[in-house]
């Protein structure tokens, strides 16, 4: 292929001209951040390879510790937060935890031996209300910056990044009672996580405000954050009599789908479904699932931001950053059968 045909190729996808792009390969001055970051995504994305000219030295390491990569939450949470710290000119570290491999702790060793910059947590052991927060104070005492997305402990000293549980579950609910729906559950992980028990604070305080259900206890039911553990807690609720479940994970509201479909029950028609995340490649499934969107490009972005400001010895605000979400109204829920 042509040097020609190359920047033709480059100019087309970044949406710039070709002397745009030759500016940029060839490292001179006069581009924006913003044209200068569309012309390397562009280089990326069709498979070229950086020329030595447009190689930034990095300006420091930030590790990202996030829990797994199996939900598509998490995998979505990097992208964002490494393309932003790209941006900034910092080289990130991914850590991802599996059952039986390296653990949080552990990572954490590695990045300190590796003199990083910062450390971005996102739901990490900081969002278990039963795990001392001794670790994240030594990490600050030794001088090394976090940011903690997802999991608020007032105790620590550092930004706190979160979606507002609270508020998403009153989007879930409003939206379910709108359709006529006076039995509704709740699909949820174990509660000693801090996003779990918001959850269920937020749904109680729902049902109680939309529907004047005193008693949240019996339309709530606590399993895994997984497929399996959505189609076991939706079982139970099916088993009570609901005819729609909000679940905090899209992956528990697929499993909550297959529950319905085990028993012969069609998804919208007999009950409505509602995830949590909004992940990629939800709006493909079948049926395209109404979920409540994390606003992951904002909260990534914050996270970065408050870190560069830390590591810049300007402190970012110790009060907790509630991001509001989205209800995303697909085909899993529908007016409820009479």
């Amino acid at each position: 292929m042509s040097g020609r045909t190359r920047l033709t190729d480059l100019a087309e996808h970044a949406g710039v001209s070709t002397a745009t792009v030759s500016r940029v390969l060839n490292g001179k001055a006069g581009v924006s951040h913003a044209t200068r970051g569309s012309v390397l995504a562009a280089l990326d994305m069709l498979g070229y390879e950086r020329p030595e000219k447009v190689r930034r030295r990095s300006a420091g390491l930030i590790g990202l510790v996030v829990p797994e990569l199996t939900n598509p939450v998490f995998p979505n949470f990097a992208q964002k937060i490494e393309s932003a710290l790209a941006h900034a000119g910092y080289t990130p570290l991914l850590c991802t935890q599996s059952p039986g491999g390296i653990t949080e702790d552990e990572y954490v060793e590695m990045l300190l031996e590796h003199g990083v910059d910062g450390i971005i947590f996102v739901s990490g052991l900081h969002a278990d209300t039963q795990v001392t927060k001794d670790r994240y104070h030594r990490i600050v005492g030794l001088g090394t910056p976090i940011v903690l997305v997802n999991g608020f402990a007032g105790e620590l000293d550092a930004p706190f990044i979160s979606s507002d549980d609270v508020a998403s579950m009153d989007l879930a609910v409003r939206h379910l009672a709108s359709q006529g729906h006076t039995r509704i559950g709740l699909a949820v992980g174990p509660e000693r996580f801090m996003p779990a028990a918001r959850k269920v604070a937020g749904f109680t305080q729902a049902l109680l405000e939309r529907l004047d259900v005193t008693e949240a206890k019996p339309h709530i039911a606590t399993s895994l954050y997984t497929l399996e553990g959505g189609q076991a807690a939706a079982t139970q609720l099916l088993d009570r009599g609901h005819t729609a479940i909000v679940c905090a994970s899209d992956l528990m509201a697929l499993g909550a789908i297959r529950a319905a479909r085990a028993r012969g029950l069609s998804v919208p028609e007999d009950v409505s479904v509602i995830g949590y995340d909004d992940s990629p490649l939800i709006a493909f499934t079948d049926p395209p699932l109404t979920t409540i969107r994390q606003s992951v490009d904002a909260m990534s972005t914050a996270a970065v931001t408050s870190l560069l400001a830390e590591i810049s010895g300007q402190p970012a605000p110790r009060t907790e950053l509630l991001f509001t979400p989205e209800l995303i109204v697909r085909g899993s829920t529908a007016a409820c059968p009479s």
